[in-house]
């Protein structure tokens, strides 16, 4: 047997020494809406620590444990007289178990991915262009990857594990933000978050956790495909709001293929609305009404189902009116044999088993996994200088299916009241929320229930806007959803919206 050569000196102390911030700095410029923007890029990762019980561990720095290394990628624009007057702002993915990539090189940063849009897409390999949307001449803008996504690890002798929770997940990510805002000189700036999906139930709980526990009030969230409580998604048996509110992206979805009437195929918000009435009037009485409906009722709301969701009667009726999401997606293009997306329902893809319920995958999501992550890649290398061998993780499937709801056992995850109680505890919080018409994941009359049901006083409400866009989850991969997307946001930062 051959033996294990010995490790080096050097070796040994290497794994002994404590970690240490990674951090490249990068100068750039860009022109957005025809000026040209000079701006720095700090990229790398950042030691956080917690406070040491009893005495000091090996590692650990004036009382404080290293506990991981997070991944973020700041831009600072430096043409600023007081930058610490100027808007910054923190952005983060869902998942959970995502990476920031999305929202990073898709709508917000100076560079954006260039893969095309549905039934259009451009083939490997895959690159980046300037992002003449970006927000960075409105804001600062931080990245962050929480930890176990991205290129964000525990350290040495910690698990990723412990991170995976809703709650520490929270407190991790908060303790990044009060550490950057400290070592920046950024308390005075003016502060946002943006999440995308489970990002926007992070957001929220964060807004609640940065003030109770920091100190930090924020100026204003931007959520872009929300979904703060999980009860308003999930197909449980004898659970019928799911069913309600995914019919009007039901409607949205067939319009974008062309299977409804002709009446509601002339106009998709007009067909959106009816959708909408009709969900949440005789639909949801009739869902409530159960098996005392007559047959003739039963028969009649099978026909305005199929007429708004552009499947036949007959398969309404023996889904007991109830349309469960995965099978819509299998069933609205049976007959050509494809199936919608769920990120997405404009993609659409070719499964195996074309007589299954459930699809064998997401169109929507593998056409923009492979342009994100080799563009990730080759950028942050390449171009921000910052080198690592790790897999930076797009998407973790282990964190994922690894997270803990333990604070939420035998209920639904809900973040809802926290941002309620932000914003009653700050009253100048506001929130702008972005919605896709054809988002199966994050459906838009799922956020408006939500915020509809959010107890907010009526001084309040107006602290709230919604925006629309005729794309999916991921609605930037739509170029003139991705402008309009851009003259919301400012608008909202600018406190006009």
């Amino acid at each position: 047997m051959a033996e294990t050569p010995p490790q080096s000196k050097d070796a040994d102390a290497s794994q002994s020494s404590p970690p240490v911030d990674k951090i490249v700095t990068t100068q750039h410029k860009i022109v957005i809406g025809g000026r040209e923007i000079t701006y720095t890029v700090q990229c790398g990762t950042i030691v956080l620590r917690e406070e040491a019980e009893k005495k000091d561990p090996p590692g650990a720095s004036d009382g404080h444990k290293p506990k991981a290394e997070v991944f973020f990628v700041a831009y600072l624009r430096d043409d600023e007289p007081d930058s610490r007057a100027r808007p910054l702002t923190f952005s983060f993915n869902g998942g959970p178990g995502s990476s920031s990539v999305w929202l990073h090189l898709g709508v917000l940063g100076p560079k954006r991915v260039d893969m095309g849009d549905a039934g259009a897409l451009k083939p490997p390999p895959f690159g980046l262009t300037d992002n003449e949307h970006s927000l960075l001449d409105v804001t600062d803008l931080v990245f962050i990857d929480p930890v176990g996504t991205g290129y964000s690890r525990a350290v040495v002798g910690e698990a990723d594990k412990q991170f995976h929770s809703f709650t520490k997940d929270i407190h991790s990510v908060g303790d990044f933000i009060r550490l950057f805002c400290t070592r920046h000189l950024r308390w005075k700036s003016p502060k946002y978050l943006i999440g995308e999906s489970y990002g926007t139930l992070r957001a929220a709980a964060l807004s609640e956790y940065l003030q109770d526990r920091h100190g930090m009030y924020l100026n204003g969230i931007m959520l872009v495909s929300s979904i703060l409580n999980f009860g308003t998604a999930r197909f449980d048996a004898h659970h019928d709001l799911p069913h309600i509110l995914f019919l009007p992206t039901y409607t949205a979805t067939a319009w974008y293929h062309r299977a409804l009437a002709p009446d509601l195929q002339a106009d998709l918000r007009a067909a959106v609305a009816a959708a909408r009435a009709f969900a949440g009037g005789e639909y949801a009485s009739a869902l409530l009404a159960g098996a005392s409906l007559s047959d003739g009722e039963r028969a009649q709301i099978a026909a305005k189902l199929a007429r708004f969701t552009g499947l036949s009667a007959d398969y309404c009726e023996r889904a007991d009116l109830r349309i469960e999401i995965f099978r819509f997606c299998k069933e609205l293009l049976r007959a050509q044999g494809r199936t919608v997306g769920r990120l997405d329902s404009r993609f659409t893809g070719y499964d195996r088993d074309s007589v299954g319920e459930n699809p064998g995958y997401d169109p929507s999501m593998s056409a923009i996994m492979g342009p994100y992550t080799s563009a990730l890649y080759d950028y942050v290398r390449g171009e921000l200088k910052f080198e690592s061998d790790l897999t930076y993780d797009i998407l973790s499937e282990r964190t994922h299916l690894n997270w803990s709801y333990k604070e939420f056992e035998d209920r639904y995850v809900d973040a809802s009241d926290a941002l309620r109680r932000a914003m009653s505890n700050n009253p100048h919080l506001r929130v702008t929320v972005l919605n896709g018409y054809f988002d199966l994941a994050t459906p838009f009359f799922a956020t408006e229930y939500t915020f509809n049901h959010l107890g907010l006083p009526r001084d309040l409400r107006a602290n709230v806007s919604m925006h629309y866009y005729e794309a999916g989850h991921m609605m930037y991969v739509h170029a003139p959803s991705l402008a309009q997307m851009k003259r919301d946001l400012a608008a909202f930062l600018a406190g006009e919206a």
